[in-house]
């Protein structure tokens, strides 16, 4: 192994241990009790990106650790009239948003319903842009029609397009064959402003040439923008993962990120953020609604907000949190607080993965002296040849992209220590024999909801 390697081994390393311990270290979650009350107000010099959480599927993947219940028509209308409700709540609070984030789940599993939460959400707010996530089975023409002039971004999850990769995980059946996928996509293509296409790499046994043929179809397919994001394991995925995709005892991870890097430096796409590529045509796109929404409000059942350095969190279980939206309640049960230096860390990270930190910038939106502050880190970065300075921007290198790719999976990650806090939470046990009412009816939770089907 050349110097370089064991270099730039080294700083891999101590960057995913260095998340780790700040993970770790740092989230200390503070479960409120029934007479503390979390209120979200927005400060008038901020601005905030509205994210809002649609927990529902038709079947689960092994790798995803998303907060999720099993689909069923009844309940999840409820649960968008209450989506709706909270909308309207955080409009009283004033707040404001200029774009939003749909993320679940499967956000396009009931459209109406959908639809007419983003018409609310346009009315309700300044919103100009709409990002939202889909699988293959929901991307129809006559699906994604209705959504003309709502949504500007579709992240479509694909994860890859070979056969026996997708009959593994359980997509086979569920999406059909990688070629029928194929040919949804191009017929998606040209019917929203973007069309993202979202492919997973370093899955357990993955060759090199799979992965080269998911990039290839992917460029085929020629959406707006191909994301490959590096499979996360969690203590609530690493068993589902090695069941179904078996378990590997060599990491290509590195040398995959390498292979994805040159086949897309090939032409027609170009990297804009370190896991993400896109065509000319979406110079401006960017995958991560992190890195240039540093501050954002969550709404729905098990959503996270970062308020003021907190980590604000609604409730999961959807007996609780629908109680506390018909009766006017918060629906925060518990917050996490970060420090200062932690606070810095984590945009520093999030603003170098997507490509840039303007220094001036990031001093004065921080009331900070990044030399001051980060000198450690900016140092051992600038040892390993990690990142660079021009025009009054830190760049990363390449090796400085990969270590952003590290560090955000990392940090993917380690945000299942939150779920699996609340994943069997004793406060479900309070939601026995409660009503819950929905714009039209009186719906009795118990008869909907079955605890066995539920995945947090």
């Amino acid at each position: 192994m050349s110097f370089k390697n064991i270099i730039e081994s080294f700083a891999v390393n101590y960057a995913h241990k260095s998340i780790q311990k700040s993970l770790y270290n740092e989230f200390n979650i503070k479960i409120l009790n029934d007479d503390q009350t979390y209120v979200k107000t927005p400060d008038p010099k901020k601005s905030y990106m509205l994210y809002a959480h649609v927990p529902f599927c038709h079947t689960f993947c092994p790798y995803c650790s998303f907060h999720k219940y099993h689909y069923e028509q009844e309940l999840v209308k409820i649960y968008f009239e209450n989506l709706r409700t909270e909308m309207r709540q955080i409009k009283e609070a004033g707040f404001d948003f200029s774009s939003m984030y749909v993320g679940g789940g499967t956000t396009l599993i009931n459209e109406p319903e959908l639809e007419k939460t983003l018409i609310l959400a346009k009315e309700l707010f300044g919103i100009t842009e709409i990002s939202a996530e889909s699988d293959p089975n929901h991307i129809s023409p006559e699906s994604l029609t209705r959504f003309n002039g709502l949504i500007d971004r579709l992240s479509v999850g694909v994860q890859s397009f070979d056969d026996e990769i997708l009959k593994k995980v359980g997509r086979y059946e569920k999406f059909g064959s990688a070629k029928e996928v194929q040919k949804r996509l191009e017929k998606a293509i040209g019917m929203l402003p973007v069309i993202s296409l979202d492919l997973i790499f370093n899955l357990p046994n993955q060759t090199k040439e799979q992965l080269i043929n998911d990039i290839n179809v992917a460029k085929a397919v020629s959406p707006e923008q191909i994301t490959l994001y590096p499979l996360m394991k969690s203590e609530l995925t690493r068993e589902n993962i090695a069941r179904s995709l078996g378990v590997s005892s060599v990491d290509n991870e590195r040398e995959f990120y390498e292979i994805i890097v040159s086949e897309f430096a090939k032409g027609g796409y170009y990297q804009s953020n370190a896991w993400a590529f896109s065509n000319q045509s979406s110079a401006d796109m960017r995958d991560e609604y992190v890195g240039s929404n540093h501050e954002y409000v969550g709404i729905g059942s098990g959503a996270f907000s970062f308020l003021n350095g907190e980590l604000i969190i609604n409730a999961f279980n959807l007996l609780e949190y629908g109680r506390r939206v018909k009766e006017g309640k918060s629906t925060v049960i518990a917050k996490c607080g970060f420090s200062k230096k932690e606070r810095l860390k984590y945009i520093f990270l999030t603003e170098l993965f997507d490509g840039c930190v303007d220094v001036a910038k990031y001093n004065s939106n921080n009331n900070a002296n990044i030399y001051k502050e980060l000198f450690v880190e900016l140092n051992l970065l600038k040892i390993v040849n990690a990142i660079y300075e021009e025009n009054g921007c830190i760049k990363p290198t390449f090796f400085g992209k990969y270590i952003c790719l590290v560090l955000m999976r990392d940090f993917y990650a380690g945000m299942d220590k939150v779920r699996a806090l609340f994943k069997d939470d004793a406060r479900i046990k309070r939601g026995k024999n409660l009503h819950v009412m929905s714009e039209n009816t009186e719906v009795d939770y118990e008869q909907v909801v079955s605890r066995p089907k539920v995945a947090i």
